[in-house]
């Protein structure tokens, strides 16, 4: 599956100076577009749309220091049809136009290429089993909050701070399914993956579809599959590491692909830095290659 993967991103890039079928790319990795974005978004760091922007501006700058094309024909050439949006995208990355890059040889900065590889590291070993669930409901309280992919979610601690004892009391009554407890869910409101990208975050448990909500919101989440990785290390650090790790090696070697749902992470409180033991559920589907070649 690497191997595709990585004809994948050759295909892109291949594409920079042209319009981009990102669903000819996903096939080509033969993996559904959505999860191709998300691998990209987990590798990179940021949307797959941004990745390609930063790739175009970083071809466009050697071309703008290069002198031997006007600005217009460099703007073109990257699918800009006029100078100003050039320039604003050109700007949004380098952070200088291009006129006053070229006449004054500016630093710029550079978006290197991505590429999926396995990655060996000691002896450490991945923990996971799959779980197929019939359709349940989420019952407990949501609030939107930014994304952190490193260190302390501020926006999410100070909502699992705000539940009164009431409602904790009444989710453990309620709880009776896996995940196991009272645990927290993410639902993604769009393909970004971007630091600060908002999403609803849940705190709350698993129960039968029919469960009456009462005094608290309720998301029904449809039968499906969950990858389920047992994981223990400092918190939050390990969780987001975990994360990153599922989508950036464990994905790219396992016959399973991402699919839109939910994420579920089960875990005690502890103090930031201390040693936790967690649970990650990813909403997965077969058909995402299953080889590292």
């Amino acid at each position: 599956m690497l191997e595709r993967l990585n004809q994948a991103l050759e295909h892109l890039e291949s594409r920079l100076d042209r319009e981009i079928d990102m669903a000819e790319v996903a096939r080509i990795a033969a993996v559904s577009e959505y999860h191709f974005r998300r691998l990209l978004s987990a590798l990179a760091g940021m949307p797959l749309a941004v990745y390609v922007r930063r790739r175009r501006m970083t071809l466009a700058g050697a071309e703008v220091l290069a002198g031997e094309l006007t600005l217009l024909d460099v703007a073109v050439r990257y699918g800009y049809g006029s100078g100003e949006a050039f320039a604003r995208a050109f700007r949004s990355v380098h952070g200088i136009g291009p006129g006053e890059a070229r006449r004054t040889g500016a630093v710029l900065t550079a978006q290197p290429r991505m590429s999926f590889r396995v990655v060996v590291e000691g002896s450490t070993a991945m923990r996971y089993r799959i779980v197929e669930k019939e359709s349940f409901r989420v019952v407990g309280r949501k609030a939107r909050v930014p994304l952190v992919h490193e260190g302390p979610n501020a926006a999410a601690t100070a909502h699992v701070e705000s539940l009164d004892e009431q409602a904790v009391v009444r989710m453990k009554a309620l709880a009776g399914q896996e995940p196991e407890g009272i645990f927290s869910a993410v639902v993604h409101l769009s393909d970004s993956r971007e630091e600060g990208a908002e999403v609803d975050y849940w705190v709350g448990v698993a129960t039968a579809p029919e469960t009456a909500a009462e005094e608290l919101d309720a998301l029904d989440v449809p039968a499906g599959t969950w990858a389920v990785f047992d994981n223990r290390g400092p918190y939050p650090s390990s969780l987001q590491e975990l994360w990153r790790d599922v989508f950036t090696q464990w994905f790219p070697s396992n016959p399973y692909a991402s699919r839109p749902g939910p994420e579920f992470l089960r875990t005690q409180p502890v103090e930031i830095g201390a040693e936790t033991d967690s649970q990650l559920w990813i909403p997965v589907e077969r058909g995402g290659g299953g080889s590292a070649d």
